[in-house]
């Protein structure tokens, strides 16, 4: 099975050596490179090429262009916002520049390790003490637009969709409605057709937001 790589870029040393060593110690990962500036980030992930890179966003210079010339120059890298800054503002900035993943530097280092395997499997990854804040916090008009929209969604979608809006995982919603990992994945792409939404993260947006006026009330099996 095939490492996980990782980039990491954080302008605190010892932060910067306390990642790495709890990544080294992760037979799943490797750190195929590391940075300490804003500068650094564009060429760590173009020189690198790492499946998940990791940045502070809270250094110097603007990290949040950062993420986003990144996405647009090696769109296959995902990125995780990692910072001391626990403010929802903070979250959506990032996750609105590209980031697929935000985790607080007060969160435990097993948390760190989800993230970089969450969105490595292209899923998306918050705090999970600060996610429903995320959540609550984002109010883009698009969003608005798709979670006000009269969506059809199947008996099964709409188990999904409320497992998703309850903060399951893929794997847990497998188990609870005793489906297969594949045919969630399945379902998940049917969904992000149907809400026009580019990510899990917005059909979660989005399906809060529609819930209590069109969902038809299908009680979970």
């Amino acid at each position: 099975m095939r490492r996980i790589s990782v980039g990491i870029v954080d302008h605190h040393p010892i932060t910067l050596e306390a990642i790495v060593g709890v990544i080294g110690h992760n037979t799943n990962l490797e750190v195929l490179g590391t940075g300490a500036a804003v500068s650094d980030v564009l060429q760590l992930a173009t020189r690198c090429r790492p499946d998940v890179l990791i940045i502070e966003v809270g250094m110097p210079g603007n990290a949040f262009e950062a993420i986003t010339n990144v996405i647009g120059s090696v769109p296959t890298v995902k990125v995780v916002a990692f910072t001391f800054a626990a403010g929802v503002a903070t979250a959506i900035r990032a996750l609105d520049a590209g980031a697929v993943g935000f985790v607080l530097k007060a969160a435990q280092s097993s948390e760190l390790i989800e993230a970089i395997e969450a969105v490595a499997r292209g899923e998306n990854y918050i705090t999970r003490s600060f996610a429903s804040q995320v959540i609550a916090g984002l109010r883009d008009e698009t969003l608005r637009r798709k979670a006000a929209a009269i969506i059809n969604l199947s008996i099964r979608e709409e188990q999904i969709v409320r497992l998703l809006v309850r903060g399951s995982t893929n794997k847990e919603i497998a188990a609870r409605l005793k489906l297969s990992d594949k045919t969630v994945k399945h379902y998940m792409t049917i969904l992000m057709q149907k809400m026009n939404a580019r990510n899990r993260l917005e059909v979660v947006v989005a399906a809060q937001k529609m819930q209590a006026s069109n969902f038809g009330g299908h009680a979970l099996n």
